[in-house]
């Protein structure tokens, strides 16, 4: 049911894939359910932390098992609380999944024992609890009142949002429409003087390798408003297609190219296609290889003489956080997110696709631009704060063309606790998780009693 509600949008691509993934995503709850059939309200305090910790462990391999599948974290729902979400930049979105299952376990044990009379286990709940929420309180009370660091230069950016409808985007003869559209708009953002415009994934109708008169339409409009450009758009190599993103230099020639690395099983490409062939016939397949390198672009500012470095995240790359720590471990000093959400109509999928950029610029303390073809585009502070969007006039974020304009401040900075060590947190989760297999005994003891 859970899954149903969350990813309910699935069904605009296929009904029968999306059954399949849902029956697939509900094992881990099923699994959670097993793993901690023993901790009943007789067991040991314990519980609190171990009960989290298999949460945060089903998470973890939801998220990596089968090439990963890391949607509707339960963190995530933290996005619009600011204060909570700070402690990400230590843990991951794991620790605010942690907090969030330790805080109920230990509201259960609260009125079990009070109603039981059990006044010390009591006592020791409620301590826990107020150490855990007062630490996570204090430490993202911390961080929202530290003032973000002075830019040592800035970079001026722009996003666009073409709103080209699905069904439109690869018809025959609608190429032309299609690259009017992101040639008005982004000529438009160009009266901003922005330092690099970007477009989303897959904006160019044109195929890079194959098209040459429709590309060439693209490095002319690079030429006449002298500014860089990010596009997504799919190359073809020999007899191979990548799903990259290309930068224009202010010239309008290629200055850098970035492939997707972690591809859409079952729509970009089919995992052991050799032995599972029928796949084909459940959902559309496309036929894209997997790039090799985390390619971080370079742009020369000609403000600052100072090169400009980012890490490009095409479509759900932004769900890994591994992706974003090894772009920013490699020298990027800011993000961008290209996604096309088209698929899915007018639901709640865009809205949780932001969430995962939301952290991925708390965990790396960076700012992250996104820009998708039918939204939501816009802005992420270091902090986790959604600073703009891409908005119509009756505040639509879905679905309306547009372009949005910020400007970041750009500063030299050593990667911060998570960017440089990943997910020690995990690590704890597991020791946790083994110390109380070793208790599976007195954990199950009481169960048994009952």
């Amino acid at each position: 049911a859970f899954w149903w509600i969350v990813i309910y949008w699935l069904v605009n691509i296929t009904f029968a894939g999306t059954a399949l993934l849902i029956l697939y995503l509900s094992l881990y709850f099923a699994l959670f359910g097993l793993l901690i059939r023993g901790c009943t309200r007789k067991t040991t305090p314990y519980a609190l932390f171990f009960i989290p910790s298999v949460w945060v462990l089903l998470e973890f391999a939801r998220s990596h098992l089968l090439t990963g599948f890391p949607w509707a974290l339960l963190g995530y729902s933290q996005c619009p609380n600011l204060i909570v979400l700070q402690v990400a930049d230590i843990t991951g979105a794991w620790g605010v999944s942690f907090l969030l299952i330790f805080a109920n376990t230990a509201i259960v044990e609260i009125i079990w024992s009070a109603k039981e009379r059990l006044w010390p286990r009591f006592r020791i709940t409620v301590a826990l609890l107020s150490v855990l929420i007062s630490l996570a309180l204090c430490y993202g009370h911390l961080r929202l009142s530290c003032p973000l660091p002075a830019g040592e230069r800035f970079f001026r950016i722009s996003v666009i949002q073409g709103n080209i409808p699905q069904e439109l985007k690869w018809a025959p003869g609608a190429g032309g429409y299609i690259l009017d559209q992101y040639s008005y708009l982004t000529q438009e953002a160009a009266k901003g003087s922005p330092d690099l415009v970007i477009w989303p994934e897959a904006a160019s109708p044109a195929l890079l390798g194959e098209d040459a008169a429709g590309f060439s339409r693209i490095f002319a409009l690079g030429r006449k408003i002298a500014t860089p450009i990010l596009l997504g758009a799919v190359v073809k190599q020999g007899k191979d297609y990548f799903n990259s993103a290309i930068l224009l230099d202010s010239r309008g020639e290629i200055a850098g190219r970035y492939d997707k690395l972690h591809l859409v099983p079952f729509g970009e490409y089919i995992p052991l296609k050799e032995f599972l062939p029928f796949l084909e016939t459940v959902v559309p397949i496309g036929d894209i290889l997997p790039g090799k390198e985390y390619t971080v672009m370079e742009i020369q500012n000609p403000k600052s003489q100072i090169p400009n470095k980012f890490g490009v995240l095409i479509c759900f790359e932004d769900l890994f956080p591994e992706l974003s720590r090894k772009f920013i471990k490699g020298g990027a000093e800011f993000l961008v997110n290209i996604t096309n959400d088209a698929w899915y109509k007018r639901t709640s999928a865009p809205y949780q696709h932001l969430q995962a950029s939301v952290f991925r610029a708390v965990e790396n303390r960076t700012y992250l631009a996104r820009s998708a073809n039918t939204g939501i585009s816009g802005f992420i502070s270091p902090q986790g704060r959604v600073i703009s969007t891409v908005r119509d006039a009756s505040s639509r974020e879905i679905f309306v063309p547009g372009y949005d304009t910020l400007q970041i401040a750009m500063k030299k900075r050593q990667p911060g606790f998570y960017t440089r060590y990943g997910d020690l947190f995990i690590i704890l989760c597991i020791l946790l998780f083994l110390c109380g297999i070793i208790r599976f005994p007195k954990l199950y003891k009481p169960c048994a009693k009952a």
